[in-house]
């Protein structure tokens, strides 16, 4: 049987632990019992399945240390970041909210009738979700899809398969009925073929090269699907800030995890006046921070999770300085440290034929570029493919109102006001997704619309 092998990328990718490949048999035998089980789930009711939930979201409070210190050894994510609490908080938001969001709707009611929505589950949910924040997709991915009656097929990322593991343990754990939530082990064709098996809907959190190929295996089938995928999310900073207010907020938005975020500051579009005083305020910021062991509280930015993502990360440096791009710090890899490490950079002198500016950076880079105009930030903001997040910092909130309107993503945050509830939905324009998870938007994309209409 095929073995994934699970390294860890910050002490020179020794080796933690393995699990077994799942199999075509295995995929199909779990996606047969998951069809088998989700008529009766549906049927058992939303107060009755968050009942069973419960006890569960109980289990991963209790285990939250264990998951977390699998985190920091399977993807190098420092031990002062991998605090799941707020992940939890959201799987109870989940379940005290889910109710009064399905409920019926009477649409229309007369003398002689009354119409009704009633929201439906689709079925077998696929969910497939990326590895940097594993314990937090799963509970994204996988309990809204559950509360609203569909039952999961989960796959996680082949970089964490044993945070994947202590998952299926978890939820194997009290009383779910059989066949209502399995899990899948193994690389992208792993998941393709999840995707291609007989499920009603896909979930997907993910790079936007695999979710296109989701979107089109769904097209085939006919089947739901909701996307969040990559982004290249930038920050615009007018003239009038205190940019002493925001540098500390810049440097966290961008290389918290390891700049491993995918609606992460991308992109930070400074007016021309500030420009100077703002890079060299976040220069200074990051030559205070220790790049090292993810495991010590000391460490403040560990490695990239794996030698892949290392590799491209220096690719699209490399090439950035090829074509003229200045290095304030960073720009390489720290010596005598074995792993996936890369220091946290700097760059300016950009310019749009540049891969960190037409790319998804994935790693701890901040391209820097200045604009005189806002006509002209907007221009800058909207110049990616992606539209996932957005952040504009100005005093004069009436302007921050004009440009956030016309900003192309999913979000926009002014000034110090993080969007960041479960009560509000996230899920980006063009290359960055489709659909939405969260809040109302984000359940109800997990239903069937069904129209009754009776007589009274």
């Amino acid at each position: 049987m095929k073995k994934l092998i699970s390294t860890n990328p910050a002490k020179n990718y020794e080796v933690i632990g393995e699990v077994n490949v799942s199999t075509d048999e295995e995929i199909k035998e779990k996606v047969e019992l998951a069809n088998k089980a989700k008529f009766a789930w549906k049927e058992l009711g939303i107060k009755k399945r968050i009942e069973l939930l419960r006890p569960i979201c109980e289990e991963f409070k209790k285990r939250k240390s264990e998951l977390s210190l699998l985190e920091v050894k399977e993807m190098g994510k420092p031990i002062t970041e991998a605090n799941l609490d707020g992940f939890l908080e959201e799987f109870e938001w989940f379940m005290d909210n889910g109710e009064k969001v399905l409920t019926d709707e009477i649409t229309h009611e007369d003398e002689k009738s009354i119409h009704k929505i009633v929201y439906e589950p689709y079925g077998v949910a696929a969910v497939i979700t990326p590895w940097n924040f594993p314990v937090g997709m799963f509970i994204w991915g996988t309990i809204p899809n559950l509360i609203a009656g569909n039952t999961v097929v989960f796959k996680i990322s082949e970089e964490c398969s044993l945070v994947g593991k202590l998952i299926e343990e978890i939820m194997n754990s009290k009383d779910l009925p059989m066949g209502v939530f399995s899990e899948m082990y193994g690389d992208g064709s792993v998941g393709q073929k999840l995707a291609e098996s007989d499920v009603n809907l896909i979930w997907f959190t993910g790079s936007t090269k695999v979710g296109k190929l989701l979107y089109k295996i769904a097209a085939d089938k006919f089947i739901k699907v909701v996307l969040e995928m990559g982004g290249s999310s930038p920050a615009v900073l007018f003239k009038d800030i205190d940019v002493s207010d925001v540098i500390s907020e810049i440097y966290i938005e961008r290389f918290r995890n390891c700049g491993q975020v995918c609606d992460a500051i991308k992109r930070l579009i400074v007016h021309e006046s500030i420009f100077n005083e703002v890079v060299e305020n976040l220069k200074q910021e990051i030559s205070k921070k220790v790049v090292g062991d993810p495991s010590s509280e000391k460490t403040q930015i560990g490695s990239l999770v794996a030698k892949r993502q290392l590799d491209l990360l220096e690719g699209q440096v490399k090439d950035a300085i090829k074509k003229g791009a200045n290095v304030i710090i960073g720009g390489k890899v720290p010596e005598n440290m074995n792993g996936a490490f890369y220091e946290p950079t700097i760059l300016t002198n950009i310019t749009k034929e540049m891969r960190v500016w037409t790319e998804e950076v994935f790693g701890p880079v901040l391209p820097v570029v200045s604009f005189k105009t806002e006509e002209e930030a907007i221009e800058l903001a909207n110049d990616t493919p992606y539209g996932l997040g957005s952040r504009v910092y100005s005093k004069d909130i009436e302007r921050a109102k004009r440009v956030a309107s016309k900003i192309k993503a999913g979000t926009v945050e002014i000034n110090h006001v993080s969007r960041w509830l479960p009560c509000n939905p996230f899920g980006g324009f063009k290359s960055s997704g489709m659909g939405r998870e969260h809040g109302t938007a984000g359940f109800r994309e997990l239903c069937q619309i069904k129209v009754i209409s009776m007589e009274k």
